[in-house]
């Protein structure tokens, strides 16, 4: 009987080291965080907290302090004129770019941004994500062209970049809302304390395995 019930719990602490592995694996390529900042603000302007989520994982992999060869910067790699007139239009005391490395102005002008295009452009996320990526100037001089498009819709992106990155966010979304309904939606359930765990295993993980670099 001792036996069996050795066996038993060996196999129950097997599946939960898989799980874990597993679960870490998945956040390595579908990382998540500032969950109570994307949903403040995504709630405010009424975009999806999901839509968010992904645009964070393709423009920055989660990384603050992330800088592009076009100066952009931050979670969702805001350019210095957007950064500026959305500091003008909400109000941002004391702004400077420096401000951009800051999570919570930085999605909080990511998402206003997002709600600006969606203003522009309507529900149609292909022209949101579109114009977030190479501004909503070539967007309508895409839509204004028959080569590119059709009854008011893009048919083609002649900016690879840009047609890359409407493809990987719209993959990334559609793998965050089936990852983080729960997670995003209940932040009392088990699932949700259960993901918060691995988020903080694999950020201690990161820093050990920088420490060795």
């Amino acid at each position: 009987m001792f036996k069996i019930i050795n066996r038993l719990l060996k196999k129950i602490a097997s599946l939960i080291v898989l799980l874990i592995v597993i679960s870490l694996i998945v956040t390595m390529f579908y990382p998540v965080g500032y969950k109570n900042i994307v949903n403040k603000y995504s709630k405010e302007y009424g975009v999806d907290p999901y839509l968010v989520l992904s645009m964070i994982n393709v423009e920055s992999k989660y990384n603050k302090d992330a800088v592009s060869n076009k100066n952009a910067r931050g979670l969702m790699q805001i350019g210095p004129q957007t950064g500026l007139w959305a500091a003008e239009s909400l109000k941002i005391d004391n702004y400077s770019e420096s401000l951009l490395f800051e999570p919570e102005i930085n999605i909080l002008i990511g998402v206003w941004y997002i709600d600006q295009l969606k203003k522009e452009f309507g529900d149609r996320s292909d022209l949101v994500l579109a114009a977030y990526n190479a501004g909503s100037g070539n967007v309508n001089k895409w839509l204004s062209d028959d080569n590119y498009s059709k009854d008011g819709d893009l048919t083609n992106i002649p900016f690879n970049e840009t047609d890359e990155y409407v493809t990987k966010v719209k993959k990334n979304h559609r793998v965050y809302k089936l990852l983080y309904k729960s997670y995003m939606a209940k932040p009392d359930t088990f699932s949700s304390i259960y993901i918060d765990g691995i988020i903080n295993l694999r950020n201690i993980l990161i820093k050990v395995l920088k420490s060795f670099r």
